[in-house]
């Protein structure tokens, strides 16, 4: 079996490869074998650093953008670094306080959504992404139905992986509290660990099949059901901190801060492109053309699913240039990830 292009490179070409890759990230300009020939850690001449670096661009590690410039990573040299060269460094203490004071200042899903796209975007300098997952597709944990004023009625229901949503409808006539408690009762005892779609397509056949045989409570059930959850479902979407890569060398010019903004324009666009992105447990980073998101503007995306009680609930992500710091980033995902996600554990349990 030929060996892959990770198998072939000697641990001098992968430390050279992460030293290369460092400076990159810290200077935004392509790296010549002159400039690693100064670092005396390397311990080589610039003629020897020029060869092994144009076989790392030989293997696809590396890019020379220009004939005269130096050299600049490529997806594949970002992954190898992420994967198996970078040293990550976790969020320090004061940072972790941050984030868990911030978390525990919300007694609801949605609004943890919205502080851990904040936090990501101000901890990362980047963009911080949430992504609430459908509501109709995920298992409706309970219903719960409360009187306002009037023939006005909110209603509330609760997906087992944590998300929440509401709306206000008004009924023909007035239900006291009471009534309200015994429908609620009702629709999560019968109806709690279906998809709010498998809800509403049992609730159409029972009250077929009942007919004129149709209880109160059913019929109140239904009728409820019908005004209240009709309209649930969709991801929600929330971002935080697009105006925070404007100081990005990277968006130095107006066409490209045009692509940016209308990258996030069509929002069930970018949830559609998320959703496809995360496909099982932990941290993914996606880069330049891996997917529709990053492409416009060859940038790159860190993101990982979060959920409570087995059921994933959505997924978080930080956008940004692809020249980003990933020690500290993936960890900092993966971090906020499972804090959000014990986050809303506990929401549930209360």
């Amino acid at each position: 079996m030929p060996e892959s292009p990770e198998q072939s490179l000697s641990a001098r070409d992968r430390e050279i490869l992460r030293g290369i890759i460092g400076v990159y990230l810290l200077s935004g300009e392509p790296v010549s074998s002159r400039r690693m020939a100064k670092d005396e850690q390397v311990g080589l001449s610039a003629a020897s650093l020029r060869n092994i670096m144009a076989d790392l661009e030989e293997l696809g590690y590396l890019l020379q953008p220009h004939t005269s410039a130096g050299r600049v990573p490529t997806a594949r040299g970002y992954h190898l670094f992420i994967d198996s060269l970078m040293t990550t460094e976790g969020p320090g203490p004061e940072e972790r306080e941050v984030i868990d004071q911030r978390l525990s200042e919300t007694d609801d899903p949605e609004s943890l959504a919205s502080a851990t796209s904040g936090l990501l975007s101000e901890l990362s300098q980047q963009v911080g992404i949430v992504v609430t997952t459908d509501f109709a597709r995920v298992v409706l944990k309970s219903v719960e139905f409360v009187p306002l004023s009037g023939q006005k009625i909110l209603c509330v229901a609760v997906a087992a992986g944590g998300f929440v949503d509401h709306k206000v409808v008004e009924t023909e006539h007035v239900l006291t509290r009471e009534e309200l408690i015994r429908v609620s009762n009702y629709l999560t005892e019968h109806f709690g660990g279906l998809s709010l779609q498998e809800m509403r397509d049992r609730l159409v056949v029972m009250l077929h099949d009942a007919r004129s045989e149709v209880n109160e409570l059913l019929s109140q059930a239904a009728d409820l059901a019908q005004k209240g959850l009709n309209s649930f479902g969709g991801n929600g979407l929330v971002i935080e901190g697009t105006e925070s890569l404007l100081s990005h060398p990277e968006l130095a010019d107006l066409d490209r801060v045009r692509t940016l903004f209308d990258t996030f324009a069509d929002k069930a666009r970018v949830v559609e492109i998320l959703s496809q992105c995360v496909r099982g447990d932990g941290v993914r980073v996606y880069i330049g053309q891996e997917s529709d998101l990053t492409s416009p503007l060859d940038f790159s995306l860190i993101t990982r699913t979060y959920g409570a009680e087995g059921q994933a609930a959505g997924s978080i992500g930080v956008f940004g240039p692809s020249r980003m710091p990933y020690s500290r980033l993936v960890p900092l995902v993966e971090y906020l990830g499972d804090r959000l996600s014990t986050a809303l554990c506990s929401t549930l349990s209360t």
